[in-house]
């Protein structure tokens, strides 16, 4: 697996507070079968986090990792809040998701739908960018309307569904949500999103098993991050499962 959305690195955000706990959640990562990583720290109002902090993150990760024969591709990113996406387009690009200077991870908040979010990934997209963004399916606001997705999808958004979301982690209403973006052909990767060893979903074994679909697990956790890597059109779509039947996309209901 190929997973481009985990915090990794130490003492930056959330995740692993020291080096250790780096290798560590690394060691887990590459038991589930996830072969390389980016490694996304929060760049947010609470999490002050500096290109030049991931830079040197990644650095030492990947001299422990190495020293501990941990064999796990560590790249570069961050997860970038709303808020944050003013910034000058150079330091943006310092912060590409897995070194790809036009791509950037963006954090969709789990509560509330910013206003003027669609304004400004068409901005973004103007100046060169495409923007992956992170775990909608947790929030409210697209759980009650999946077309806010929709719509940023048809103007060139990827987006990222979290593992844990799928298997039911998060509840039922992020599962759902998650289970019917896949269906609908709105999901473009999957990840784990893990902060440290917490019990989240690891690896693609869970997004096969949640989606009953060996070659769209293949496809979500595999071939399509592989592609927006190496900044490759995504390869074709695996055609849908005949085995399952999925309902219309939701829109809110008409008051």
């Amino acid at each position: 697996m190929i997973d481009l959305h985990a915090h990794l690195l130490p003492g930056l955000d959330d995740g692993p507070a020291t080096l250790e706990e780096s290798v560590e959640l690394a060691q887990l990562l590459a038991a589930a079968g996830v072969r390389t990583v980016a490694a996304t720290p929060h760049v947010r109002a609470d999490y002050r986090t500096a290109a030049d902090e991931v830079e040197q993150g990644v650095r030492e990760v990947r001299t422990a990792l190495q020293g501990a024969a941990v064999a796990l591709e560590v790249l570069p990113g961050a997860e970038l809040s709303f808020e944050e996406l003013g910034r000058p387009v150079e330091e943006l690009r310092r912060f590409g998701l897995a070194g790809n200077q036009s791509l950037l991870l963006v954090e969709t908040p789990y509560l509330g739908w910013p206003l003027g979010l669609e304004s400004t990934l068409f901005e973004l997209r103007l100046a060169g960018f495409t923007v992956v963004l992170a775990h909608p399916e947790r929030n409210p606001d697209v759980q009650g309307d999946l077309a806010r997705v929709e719509r940023l999808v048809g103007s060139g958004t990827l987006i990222q569904v979290t593992t844990s979301s799928l298997a039911g982690l998060f509840g039922s209403q992020a599962r759902r949500t998650g289970l019917e973006l896949v269906a609908h052909g709105l999901v473009h990767l999957v990840a784990s999103d893990t902060h440290g060893p917490d019990g989240r979903s690891l690896g693609a074994a869970p997004v096969e098993r949640a989606l009953g679909d060996a070659s769209l697990a293949q496809w979500l956790t595999e071939d399509a991050p592989a592609a927006i890597v190496a900044g490759e059109p995504l390869p074709p779509r695996p055609p849908r499962s005949p085995r399952r039947r999925f309902a219309r996309l939701r829109r809110p209901s008409a008051s």
